[in-house]
C-alpha cells in the first residue's frame, strides 16, 4: 500500500487540504476524541458538498468515487490530534 504525504492515500491528503484544512473538531459538535463520529461527519460533509455543488452526471459520479476513496477516520484523527496539540500550546 502506497502512501501519500504521510495519509492513506492522494485522496485522503488531498480532501483534508482542500475541504477540511484548518477546521477545528470542535466545530462538528462531537466529543473531540471521537475520531470514528467525526470520521463520519466529514464524510457526510464532503458528499454533501459535491452532491449540492454539482449536476448530476459522469463528473457528479466521479467527484463521488475519488471521494469513496478517503479515510475520514484518519483526517479526523488529524484534526483530533492538531487540536490537541493548539491547545496544549496555548496553556
Amino acid at each position: 500500500m502506497s502512501t501519500y504525504n504521510g495519509y492513506t492515500n492522494y485522496e485522503t491528503w488531498r480532501v483534508n487540504l482542500e475541504i477540511f484544512d484548518g477546521m477545528d473538531p470542535k466545530d462538528w459538535g462531537f466529543n473531540i476524541s471521537d475520531s470514528y463520529d467525526l470520521g463520519q461527519c466529514l464524510k457526510e460533509y464532503a458528499s454533501d458538498l459535491i452532491e449540492q455543488g454539482s449536476a448530476e452526471g459522469l463528473a457528479r459520479d466521479y467527484a463521488l468515487a475519488f471521494l469513496d476513496a478517503v479515510n475520514y477516520r484518519e483526517i479526523a484523527e488529524h484534526m483530533i490530534s492538531d487540536y490537541a496539540e493548539e491547545e496544549e500550546g496555548a496553556i
